[in-house]
């Protein structure tokens, strides 16, 4: 095998997801600069929007995560070329 091609900041690194708080332990060469204590041990932590924890095919639920505000964004910037809904009121029938 070939030496010297792994990296050296191979390490356990915590990851969170922040929709349900939800923290998990792996190894990993991601760089962060915040750090979490897991069961007494700091360790480095990456923040995730969605892990396996909240995926709704993981899970099995369908579940609305919004984190960035993308639908009111979207409703408010469409809402102008929205019809209005017309009431009618049904007839009276002749004899």
């Amino acid at each position: 095998m070939k030496k010297d091609i792994h990296p050296e900041n191979y390490r356990l690194v915590a990851f969170k997801d922040m929709s349900n708080d939800d923290v998990f332990l792996t190894k990993s060469t991601a760089n962060t600069k915040e750090t979490i204590e897991v069961d007494g041990v700091e360790y480095p932590v990456v923040k995730l929007e969605i892990s396996r924890t909240s995926h709704p095919f993981y899970t099995g639920k369908s579940k609305l995560i919004d984190t960035a505000g993308r639908i009111d964004k979207f409703k408010n910037k469409y809402a102008k070329f929205k019809k209005p809904v017309v009431a009618v009121e049904p007839t009276e029938e002749k004899e």
